[in-house]
């Protein structure tokens, strides 16, 4: 792995909670519960929040972007979540969200010079990242950037996380898997139990096919655990994964990213004290080693 390739991995496991904290704050499905939706399940503001840079977008362009989703969990929100609640609505109750969600977790330190710091030098990452081929970090980069500190920080640490995911799917294609056998695979090595893939919507019965499909490519065992051609096809998941998400860092620099990831550990710190995020991730931080 090149430098930049080890920070862009550093740097995702400094920002993806932060972005992350939208999907499981009280706040947030406060503010999704005022336009409307449910919040008895997690997934219809998911899709209403992550989607709405995208405007009005189909099933189809959701399923394309989101890779890893069933295209019938897409097809139960979208696009029922426009009916509930415009794109344009949903970005300024995401925008509240974020604000109270960041102003709850870090009190009076959401206005302090050093949180400030941390905005200028995400932003000037976000801006300087390859848009080509990344629908979501385009969408994200598309809107403007908010005026207080603690807003901009976030939709960069937003832009920066979909970029790396934007590339993640390009190198899942690139490695032969389609959206099911992704996270087949993934669970293959240990990344997180199956059972905490059920919200991708795929059956059972797309599960078993799925995985039988890797076993005759020699990919995953009788039980379903990865062979060591299954590590070594997600190795090149990973690796090229970082490889593509190394541009923005590249840009920074080593020091500003480790002055960035030093400013950022108070609200990285306080999105972990809450408890907000599940104890076991299906993104694989602090499971998946990186690749050599």
């Amino acid at each position: 792995m090149s430098e930049f390739s080890k920070l862009a991995r550093q740097m995702w496991h400094q920002i993806e909670p932060v972005h992350a904290s939208l999907y499981f704050s009280p706040e947030a499905f406060d503010e999704a519960a005022r336009l409307g939706y449910d919040v008895e399940s997690r997934w219809p503001s998911y899709f209403a929040w992550r989607t709405a840079p995208l405007g009005a977008a189909g099933p189809k362009l959701v399923t394309g972007t989101y890779y890893s989703f069933s295209p019938a969990a897409v097809a139960e929100h979208v696009p029922g979540i426009w009916a509930t609640a415009r794109p344009e609505a949903v970005l300024q109750a995401r925008s509240r969200a974020v604000d109270r969600t960041l102003r709850t977790l870090l009190g009076d330190k959401v206005a302090t010079p050093e949180l400030a710091e941390a905005a200028v030098l995400a932003v000037r990452a976000a801006e300087s990242v390859e848009v080509v081929h990344r629908p979501l970090a385009a969408a994200n980069l598309d809107l403007p950037w908010p005026e207080e500190p603690h807003l901009a920080l976030w939709q960069a640490c937003t832009v920066l996380r979909e970029h790396r995911g934007d590339g993640h799917l390009a190198a899942l294609a690139t490695a032969g898997l389609d959206g099911c056998e992704a996270l087949v695979s993934f669970a293959a090595i240990g990344a997180a139990p199956v059972s905490n893939f059920a919200g991708r919507g795929w059956s059972d019965e797309e599960w078993a096919a799925a995985r039988d499909r890797l076993a005759v490519r020699g990919l995953v065992d009788a039980e379903g655990s990865a062979t060591p051609a299954g590590r070594a096809l997600r190795d090149q998941v990973e690796r090229i994964t970082d490889e593509l998400a190394a541009g923005p860092w590249r840009t920074l620099g080593t020091e500003s990213a480790q002055r960035l990831a030093l400013l950022n550990r108070p609200l990285l710190g306080a999105v972990f004290e809450s408890g907000m995020l599940p104890m076991v991730s299906t993104l694989g931080i602090g499971s998946v080693r990186a690749p050599e």
